[in-house]
């Protein structure tokens, strides 16, 4: 069977460059003469794959000399208590609440302390990302949060917000996909199978003053201190996926690096909001000023069309299109490693259905 256009959100698509180098290394690494599933951690040939693959990360993002990068495990989910048990000192925090995951990270927050939640999008089904009145602000919070891009609504912070406190995101949607002044974050951190690779690491990149301040109560291995001291190998971290995560790496370079990438990202969702903005059928559900580049929602406006089209474009190819089970509808996620081509073939078949449906 040929390969598919895979629109999903998550684990997503991999670059065939990535997955083919990858298969030809899968038996026998290098001169190891095993795979790297299954060298040892603490080995010389392993510790050559993550130090390459934080030397990579560094360079893509411009991370600054003092902040450290760990390759952790538990998902972008672990990272919602993670973030409150190490930041945590005036035990106060404030968040914007732009959708289901900035919802279950103040959910979490709230277990070690106070979240004062500064501005939300909910009234809207997290349509658009709601201005921010610095009134609002808490004077004391130990960090500021927000998630720059919304996997399941389609929308992505455009500008920062200005605060005192150290700002702090999940970017797990969004990391490498457009440049970014990693010095205004205290804290980034983003799940793997978006735009990283496969499902099963964690990278946060921290800036180090931020390190050593955890709560009593944490365990050790949610503790940022354990391990950025053992450079994320206090334990056997996921080994293969940071190998996997290196490769993509590699690609992303040999494009040109993150600018390069932005370019074609920015080019591929203005084919699909271009088509959007001018058909008679289908609609996009977010406002136009706060549009993720990588998450597109639509909808037809009948629950059977939106059926109808998710059926006959996977029968096409184009698979994993259904949208969030709280928005309906349709979404096609275009991170870095979704061709061109796979976009063109997705506006072709909108235009296409949109024609057979009037």
């Amino acid at each position: 069977m040929e390969r598919v256009y895979n629109f999903s959100p998550g684990p997503a698509c991999m670059p065939l460059p990535v997955l083919e180098k990858a298969a030809s290394e899968l038996v026998n690494y290098g001169t190891a003469g095993m795979s790297v599933m299954e060298m040892s951690h603490r080995s010389k040939a392993f510790l050559d794959i993550i130090q390459e693959a934080e030397k990579l990360l560094r360079e893509l993002m411009g991370i600054p000399g003092n902040y450290k990068v760990l390759f952790l495990q538990g998902g972008a989910s672990m990272q919602f208590a993670m973030v409150p048990l190490n930041l945590f000192k005036n035990k106060k925090a404030d968040y914007v609440k732009t959708g289901q995951w900035a919802s279950k990270a103040i959910s979490e927050a709230k277990k070690f302390g106070t979240v004062n939640v500064v501005a939300s999008s909910e009234d809207k089904i997290y349509s658009y990302i709601p201005d921010l009145d610095k009134n609002k602000f808490s004077k004391d919070a130990d960090y500021f949060y927000i998630t720059l891009n919304n996997t399941i609504y389609g929308t992505r912070f455009t500008e920062l917000p200005q605060t005192d406190a150290p700002l702090v995101t999940d970017w797990s949607s969004g990391i490498l996909s457009e440049v970014i002044d990693v010095s205004k974050f205290g804290l980034i951190f983003a799940g793997a199978q978006k735009n990283i690779g496969p499902a099963g690491v964690t990278v946060v990149i921290i800036r180090e003053d931020l390190i050593g301040h955890a709560l009593d109560i944490t365990p050790t291995m949610l503790n940022y201190k354990t391990q950025a001291d053992d450079e994320s190998l206090y334990n056997t971290p996921p080994t293969y996926a940071i190998y996997m995560a290196k490769l993509v790496f590699e690609w992303l370079k040999g494009l040109g690096g993150v600018p390069a990438v932005q370019k074609i990202n920015e080019e591929k969702a203005a084919m699909v909001y271009g088509f959007l903005d001018n058909s008679k059928l289908f609609k996009g559900t977010v406002v136009t000023k706060d549009r993720s580049i990588m998450n597109i929602p639509f909808v037809t406006g009948s629950e059977e069309l939106d059926k109808k089209f998710i059926n006959e474009a996977k029968a096409a190819g184009l698979v994993n299109l259904g949208g969030h089970r709280t928005v309906g509808g349709m979404r096609a996620s275009i991170y870095n490693p979704m061709p061109v081509e796979g976009v063109k073939a997705l506006v072709d078949f909108m235009k296409k259905f949109e024609f057979e449906n009037k």
